[in-house]
């Protein structure tokens, strides 16, 4: 059989789903690793984005970051981190894809508070609203979209990335993908290519899913002005 007809048998074969260690065991584990990992982004990126973002300062600094997290290999970290008190296993996984996620995440927070509406920012301090109370009851609300966008961009980064836990233990679908490489190619290619199915279809479906919740809690007004923006620069670049 061919690569492709193993994987299809690696995949119809109801054992490899629901024995121990099958594939919704290290589904599970996936989805544990990469929901702790985006929400401890989260915890770190979004306050400090939207802070930065309230007060008008260190933008660069935001960019540096981001552009900093990113240069640094999600390898390396899951290879460097479980040397430290971290040890091998999910926590060092976790921190390491964490980083990961840091970039979209702060970027977008301090990205939706600079574009709030400096109209609604002026009337609520004239009607003598505190900062704290700017930033949380107006600034906030109407950063929500790129709060989303930000985090629809982390989760999936941060689920196809996930597959490489298996290198340092964490689990997760990338140790279906292992097991194939144990194996000689010519009867583990099947359950390789397997594995990287089950770990494009989910990536491909938390896009999809946030996708959907990124449009609903996006104002009709702003999807209508980016569709707008879009179809200009569509022009343009067409017209160059």
């Amino acid at each position: 059989m061919s690569v492709i007809e193993q994987a299809i048998v690696w995949l119809n074969d109801p054992l490899n789903w629901t024995n121990p260690g099958g594939v919704l065991d290290r589904l599970g584990e996936h989805l544990i690793l990469s929901a702790a990992a985006v929400a401890l982004g989260c915890l770190v990126a979004w306050p400090i984005g939207l802070w930065l973002g309230h007060t008008g300062r260190a933008g660069g600094l935001v960019v540096l970051v981001a552009n900093v997290t990113l240069a640094i290999p999600t390898l390396a970290l899951l290879t460097i981190l479980p040397l430290t008190f971290l040890g091998f296993g999910r926590p060092s996984v976790i921190v390491a894809l964490a980083v990961f996620a840091l970039p979209p995440l702060l970027a977008n927070a301090y990205t939706g508070v600079r574009q709030a509406d400096p109209e609604a920012r002026d009337a609520a301090r004239g009607m003598g609203l505190s900062g704290w109370q700017v930033l949380r009851q107006v600034e906030l609300p109407l950063a929500v979209p790129y709060l989303a966008a930000g985090f629809r961009t982390a989760a999936v980064q941060v689920v196809a990335t996930a597959a490489l836990a298996s290198f340092v233990n964490g689990g997760g679908l990338g140790q279906i993908i292992r097991a194939g490489f144990g194996l000689d190619i010519a009867a583990g290619g099947g359950q390789i290519l397997a594995g990287g199915v089950l770990v494009a279809a989910l990536a491909m479906l938390v896009e999809v899913v946030l996708a959907l919740v990124e449009r609903a809690v996006t104002p009709r007004a702003v999807r209508a002005a980016r569709r707008g923006a879009n179809r200009r620069a569509a022009d343009a670049v067409a017209g160059g």
